[in-house]
């Protein structure tokens, strides 16, 4: 577990320190060391570097071959990186990785929310998604503009807001969300039963 101080120390100042823990959580490693080579959508296997050289070497190795992730936040390796000799040991350091990655995944969540027209949870999901996979909606999220002006603050950790109307309307609804999706009790009738048996013979 990533020491809460820690994390509000280095953290992105433009996310909550509960949106933060719950990215690392949900996407991240307890190791700053931890390095995850993918290629395509399989794992390699790679030994577990013990040191900060034998990380950096690993990385190495990968740049440019395999999308390579790196520390805390799980940051990837080859962002804005043309050659093996621009890495720096920054990298698998705990604060600068969770600043590095935290500020990465702000401009992520951003580019999300500002798809769902707020941030409700779906749009925190499908933010760790691409984080994960690196894209969202067909965009690269690493390398596409930052809409620095979208607020991803109004996530909630807990329960979800309460609904005071008879029927939400489009804005309140993420996209590919009905009626019926938070209570199916409340969906509106679509076809009309109530005649069914009640035809004389």
């Amino acid at each position: 577990m990533v020491d809460a101080a820690l994390i509000k120390q280095c953290a992105d100042p433009g996310l909550k320190l509960a949106i933060v823990e719950k990215f690392i959580e949900r996407a991240g490693s307890p190791d700053p060391l931890t390095v995850t080579v993918r290629s395509g959508n399989r794992i390699i296997l790679v030994p577990r570097p013990n040191t900060v050289e034998e990380a950096m070497e690993l990385i190495r190795q990968n740049l440019g071959r395999n999308v390579t992730r790196v520390g805390i936040t799980q940051y990837p390796a080859g962002l804005g990186i043309l050659e093996a000799g621009q890495l720096k040991p920054d990298l698998v350091d705990t604060c600068e990785n969770i600043r590095m990655g935290t500020a990465l995944f702000a401009k992520v969540y951003r580019i999300v929310v500002k798809w769902y027209g707020n941030p409700v949870d779906e749009a925190f999901d499908d933010a760790i998604i691409a984080w994960q996979t690196g894209y969202f909606e067909g965009t690269a999220v690493f390398k596409a503009p930052d809409p620095k002006d979208v607020n991803v603050a109004g996530l909630k950790e807990a329960e979800p807001a309460e609904d005071t109307s008879e029927e939400p309307d489009e804005s309140s609804r993420g996209p590919f969300r009905d009626e019926a999706a938070g209570d199916p009790n409340k969906a509106n009738i679509r076809v009309d039963l109530s005649g069914i048996g009640n035809t004389k013979p």
